[in-house]
C-alpha cells in the first residue's frame, strides 16, 4: 500500500486579517501548521495523537464543521481559542465528479465555501476576533502526493460588489492511466447560486500562468489576474511524507470576471484572496 496523507484546510478572515489553520497526517506524522498574512507556523506531533472521525483530533485540538478548538503552545509559538462555524455552504455535489470512482494522486474536496466565523484565538500574544464579520471556507485533501504542477486561488471577499460572491479554482497536471493530463476544477457561486467549470465538463484552460488563469466552458468565461504578496513556505505531501515546500499567500490583491454568453456575472476585486503557484 502507497504512503498516504490526509489533510483540511480552514480559513477564515474578518477585518482585513486572514488565519487559515491546516491539520492533517501524513505517513510518518500528524501536523497542524497555521498560516497568517505575514509569516507561517508548522507544529509536528506523533500519530498516536491523531484521531480521525466526525471530529478530528490532534493532541489538545480539534476540528469539526462546526468549529475548532486551539491550545498549542510549542517553543515561542503559541495559539489558543475557540472557532465556531455556521450557515456552512457545500456545494451541490463531489468536486471531483466522475473522477472520484478512480484512483487518483490527490483527491479534492470542498465541505464549506463561505460559512460565518465567530470566536477569538489568541496567537502569539495578539488577539484576532472574528466576532463581528468573520467568513470562513474550509476544504481537504487526501491522497499520496500534491500534483507535480499546480495553481489554486480561492476568495470570499469582494470589495466592488455588492453580492455574496465566493469562488474556487484549481488546475493541475494530473498523472492518470499511465499517461498525465491539465485537470481543473472550478466552483463559482453568487448568491447562493452555484456554477462549475471542470474537465468533467469539459472547460477548457485557455492560461494558467504565475498571477494569471483564463478558463472557457461553454457560454462561461472566467478571468483571474493576481497580484501574489508575502509568500509563506509550506510543509506538502510527496509519496505520503511532508517532505516537499510550496509557497502560499494568505491574502493577496486579486480581479475575478465572470460572464456568461458575453453577460457579466461578477466583476470584482478582492483584497483578501488565498493563492498557490507551483
Amino acid at each position: 500500500m502507497k504512503p498516504k496523507f490526509k489533510g483540511w484546510y480552514y480559513k477564515q478572515q474578518v477585518n482585513g486579517k486572514t488565519l487559515a489553520i491546516i491539520p492533517g497526517k501524513s505517513s510518518n506524522c500528524a501536523f497542524i501548521f497555521v498560516i497568517t498574512d505575514a509569516a507561517s507556523f508548522h507544529i509536528k506531533y506523533d500519530l498516536s495523537e491523531f484521531i480521525d472521525g466526525e471530529v478530528v483530533c490532534i493532541g489538545k485540538n480539534t476540528f469539526s464543521h462546526k468549529g475548532i478548538k486551539l491550545n498549542i503552545t510549542h517553543g515561542s509559538f503559541s495559539i489558543i481559542g475557540e472557532l465556531k462555524y455556521s450557515n456552512l455552504t457545500p456545494i451541490n455535489s463531489d468536486i471531483m465528479g466522475p473522477f472520484r470512482f478512480f484512483p487518483m494522486e490527490c483527491r479534492h474536496g470542498i465541505i464549506s465555501m463561505r460559512h460565518n466565523v465567530s470566536g477569538k484565538v489568541k496567537l502569539n500574544g495578539q488577539i484576532w476576533d472574528f466576532e463581528n464579520g468573520g467568513i470562513g471556507y474550509i476544504e481537504t485533501d487526501s491522497g499520496v502526493s500534491f500534483p507535480e504542477k499546480y495553481t489554486w486561488v480561492q476568495s470570499n471577499n469582494f470589495v466592488d460588489t455588492n453580492a455574496t460572491c465566493s469562488i474556487m479554482a484549481a488546475i493541475a497536471k494530473i498523472p492518470f492511466a499511465g499517461f498525465h493530463f491539465w485537470g481543473c476544477i472550478c466552483v463559482i457561486m453568487k448568491n447562493g447560486k452555484e456554477y462549475r467549470l471542470t474537465t468533467y465538463k469539459g472547460v477548457k484552460i485557455i492560461k494558467c500562468k504565475h498571477n494569471s488563469i483564463e478558463l472557457a466552458q461553454g457560454k462561461y468565461r472566467l478571468r483571474i489576474k493576481v497580484n501574489q504578496q508575502a509568500p509563506q513556505k509550506l510543509p506538502a505531501p510527496k509519496n505520503g511524507i511532508m517532505s516537499r515546500v510550496i509557497k502560499e499567500s494568505a491574502a493577496c490583491p486579486a480581479k475575478f470576471h465572470f460572464t456568461e454568453n458575453g453577460r457579466t456575472i461578477i466583476y470584482g476585486e478582492s483584497l483578501y484572496t488565498s493563492y498557490e503557484y507551483c
